[in-house]
């Protein structure tokens, strides 16, 4: 069973930042780093492609975080 528990400061001041920047941001922040991670691969610098590459997928998570604490709420 869940207690009904607060969020944090620390969480709270970020989630209030955070709920300024819009979602789409989030989108096409991740479409560019597919975008630059594509560029480094054609100019074959395969391992900082690969790393480029994955940023794309934390920062869809993000954007999904952020959406759902603008509608729901964090507490």
């Amino acid at each position: 069973m869940a207690k009904n528990k607060k969020e944090g400061q620390v969480a709270k001041e970020i989630e209030d930042y955070t709920a300024e920047i819009p979602s789409d941001a989030y989108l096409w922040t991740s479409f560019g780093a597919m975008g630059v991670s594509l560029t480094l691969k054609l100019m074959k610098k395969n391992d900082l492609a690969l790393f480029v590459g994955q940023w794309a997928a934390p920062i869809l998570l993000m954007g999904v975080y952020n959406k759902i604490v603008k509608v729901k709420g964090s507490d």
